[in-house]
């Protein structure tokens, strides 16, 4: 197993296959990508010998990131090889979900098994304002689509923002009704380049969490290989609620998920200081010897991200690893 010297266990890899992305959300990329060139990127069979290692350590589960992923034309061999992976039980891709309607059979025939789209609004024009992109009716029938489809999770994820979706928490618990999905709203976070707007955008999800226990929802237990989100679900709905709170007391005390970036760098925290340069270990198949590596500088690992203190580390924005 990974473990660091807190005793936490990693079982989850998020692996970031590209910087690129074709949406300009005002809180990430408000002027588009500001990488020049995608040739750095992994290879397929740098990222078999990534997932090969970490599954070897443990993981169970590898979470597909950009950017966004679906920009990469090799992205169902990618998901295909994620999963031949032995010990891998799970893949899940994270995407703007503007090809999840066209090419979403595909990814499950490589083997997806859970996708997490991101959707901040439900309105049409508050999603093109935060985006920059008017793709949200086909997104939305992706996602109905994958219901359908009998994929085995289906989340949306929401950024919280004063300025634009603060106030359609009704919409989305509506929304809710009838679908089996999670639906999780993320607190905005400060990055290397959005403090003013992060000032004005900020909002606790502790304010969510109140209305939901206040009206009949029940939090419930996370799996083992879940990720950070805090899930709430009530008899009267099909879909449930979840919230990422990183600013909250002690959210780092049973952090199971390390990442990876498309250039082959180790993110240890997504707001570390410095990442630790792997690929030399990619250049032949040798798991044990890049597994040894990874228990080595994991040991240098942070017990906070510090956040609270207004720490960013060398994150500019979230489009570099995926969140």
């Amino acid at each position: 197993m990974l473990i660091d010297k807190y005793s936490r266990r990693f079982n989850y890899l998020r692996l970031s296959i590209t910087e690129s992305c074709n949406f300009r959300c005002n809180y990430c990329l408000p002027n588009g990508p500001d990488c020049t060139t995608r040739k750095h990127e992994l290879t397929l069979p740098e990222i078999r010998r990534v997932v090969t290692a970490f599954a070897m350590a443990g993981t169970k589960k590898v979470r597909i990131t950009g950017g966004e992923p679906s920009l990469r034309k090799d992205l169902t061999e990618i998901i295909r090889t994620c999963k031949s992976v032995p010990g891998i039980e799970q893949v899940a891709l994270t995407t703007n979900g503007y090809r999840l309607e066209r090419d979403l059979d595909e990814w499950m025939e490589a083997g997806l098994d859970a996708v997490n789209v991101s959707a901040d609004s439900l309105n049409e024009g508050t999603f093109q304002m935060i985006t920059g992109d008017s793709r949200l009716p086909s997104i939305l029938r992706g996602i109905d689509k994958a219901v359908e489809r009998g994929l085995k999770s289906v989340k949306i994820n929401a950024v919280l923002l004063r300025d634009y979706n603060a106030s359609e928490l009704p919409e989305f618990l509506e929304y809710l009704r009838d679908r089996n999905v999670a639906l999780r709203f993320i607190e905005l976070m400060q990055t290397g380049d959005n403090r003013a707007y992060y000032k004005r955008n900020h909002v606790s999800g502790q304010s969510v969490k109140e209305h939901l226990l206040d009206n009949g929802w029940q939090q419930t237990i996370r799996p083992i290989t879940a990720g950070p989100a805090q899930e709430f679900s009530h008899p009267d709905y099909a879909g449930r609620m979840g919230l990422i709170m990183p600013y909250s007391k002690d959210f780092c005390d049973d952090c199971n998920r390390l990442r990876v970036s498309s250039r082959g760098q180790l993110f240890m925290c997504l707001f570390a200081e410095q990442h630790n340069d792997f690929r030399s270990y990619l250049q032949a198949d040798n798991p044990e010897a890049l597994i040894e590596h990874l228990q080595q500088v994991l040991q240098g690992k942070a017990e906070s991200h510090y956040l609270h203190e207004e720490f960013t580390g060398s994150t500019r924005h979230l489009a570099m690893i995926g969140g």
